[in-house]
């Protein structure tokens, strides 16, 4: 899309009494646009606003070529005024056209000022302030920053080291702060594991900014000069992130749900989550129907007159009378079967046995009387089979369930044993014939609980 000469030779922004009356006209009736606070702002910003306005009024491709040409010339440091044969070899490979377009559009708004004595072009002080803006918002924009705080707390940071942060910017990272815990509750309401993974890794994101941001809210609540909307801001931030770092316990608890209600498939050791990922592995799900599904069935269709014949020919032919047993068959016995699987009961009460062992201060695996009572995880599950790895894994976290103490059963001894499981989100790879890898976690003992229960 290209722009002509006078397309863009604008007057500069100012509001007259048209523009003021095409203003009025988007409010109600009786209510006047200066009584607006912001609108009172707003109008005061008009400098700056009209340089945001010659950059990015227009197409997506104009826009660009403003940014580059104005990007280019400023960021050249070896002189601060450029004469117009420096501007076409510096920006060659643009076609003259367009960039004669380009620069009487950042002349008329003031982003390059014209030098008619030494006929020159210069880079204002404007056109850096926006710049600058912009080069930052574009790095945090790159960085792998899902909690979005990065740009906004860089603002602050910046406006608090040279005295200058204002309520609006402490709002602005307020509202955002407010916004990731409202989307944190909803996940975890949601019941959905995946979810709630993805959300506790931009919960963990958010908590770094928060960390960094707080030796910033503690200066700004302690400069003396600052009023005391900027206080009540300062403290409201606070407030927000404190809620945000306290979902860590909400996160636990809804995964450990989630945990106890996981669905296993046969004794295969993988559960629905694990058919789950695998499915969205696929970025074309039908794929996986090619050679599954045959071809449908073809219907076979007949006319009435058919219809009507085998009718006929069923309804006159002869029928001899009903044979067949006169009475109820005799008794037999059922067949004997072996079930060749293992007994689920069993393989429960050998792994209650051997956690029992365990928090008794038995012979367990990688466990010294003397040393630190708190064993790896892999030492506790293993050697087994993946199946039955996966079977004592998926009863880990009944151990200190309150709710699961107070029944009978094995499950129920289980939960009261004395022992604390400690989970992580990180894997270790394992020299085992069965398992390949597994997650860090360790068992430990909870030694005011005393010993395990024997019942």
């Amino acid at each position: 899309m290209m722009e002509t000469t006078a397309g863009v030779a604008a007057e500069p922004l100012t509001l007259g009494q048209d523009d003021h009356d095409s203003l009025q006209a988007h409010f109600q009736a009786g209510i006047s646009a200066d009584e607006i606070e912001q609108v009172f702002h707003l109008k005061r910003a008009q400098p700056t606003l009209q340089a945001f306005t010659a950059l990015f009024h227009g197409g997506a491709d104009g826009v660009l070529i403003r940014l580059l040409v104005l990007r280019e010339l400023a960021a050249d440091t070896s002189t601060t005024a450029f004469s117009r044969a420096d501007i076409n070899q510096k920006l060659a490979y643009l076609l003259p056209e367009s960039l004669e377009t380009v620069l009487t559009r950042l002349r008329s708004h003031s982003l390059l000022a014209w030098d008619a004595q030494a006929a020159v072009y210069r880079v204002t002080p404007m056109a850096r302030n926006v710049l600058s803006s912009l080069d930052t918002l574009l790095s945090m924009g790159q960085a792998d920053d899902d909690a979005e705080m990065g740009f906004l707390l860089s603002q602050v940071a910046g406006a608090q080291a040279v005295g200058g942060v204002t309520v609006e910017q402490l709002k602005h990272l307020l509202g955002r702060l407010v916004e990731l815990t409202e989307e944190f509750r909803d996940a975890i309401a949601s019941g959905s594991e995946f979810r709630l993974r993805t959300s506790q890794a931009k919960w963990h994101m958010a908590c770094d900014w928060v960390e960094k941001g707080s030796e910033i809210l503690r200066a700004i609540t302690s400069d003396e000069r600052a009023d005391s909307a900027t206080h009540k801001a300062a403290q409201a931030i606070g407030r927000a992130q404190s809620a945000l770092l306290n979902m860590q316990g909400m996160f636990s608890r809804a995964l450990n749900q989630i945990e106890r209600q996981r669905v296993h498939l046969g004794q295969s050791g993988l559960s629905t989550t694990d058919v789950k990922r695998w499915l969205l592995a696929h970025e074309d799900l039908s794929s996986l129907a090619h050679g599954a599904i045959d071809r449908p069935l073809m219907p076979l269709f007949v006319t009435p007159a058919e219809m009507i014949d085998v009718a006929e020919t069923e309804l006159l032919a002869e029928r001899g009378p009903a044979t067949g047993p006169a009475g109820l068959p005799q008794g037999e016995d059922a067949p004997l079967t072996i079930n060749d699987g293992p007994a689920i009961q069993a393989e429960l009460d050998d792994w209650l046995a051997r956690l029992a062992d365990f928090a008794n201060l038995g012979n367990f695996p990688s466990f010294s009387e003397h040393g630190p009572k708190t064993v790896p995880i892999q030492d506790s599950l293993l050697p087994a089979s993946f199946a039955v790895a996966s079977y004592r894994a998926s009863m880990l976290p009944l151990l200190g369930d309150a709710a699961e103490a107070s029944l009978q059963g094995a499950t129920a001894q289980l939960a009261r044993l004395p022992i604390t499981f400690t989970p992580t989100d990180e894997m270790v790879q394992l020299n085992d014939p069965h398992v390949f890898a597994m997650s860090i976690a360790t068992l430990s003992l909870d030694l005011e609980s005393g010993p395990a229960d024997d019942k």
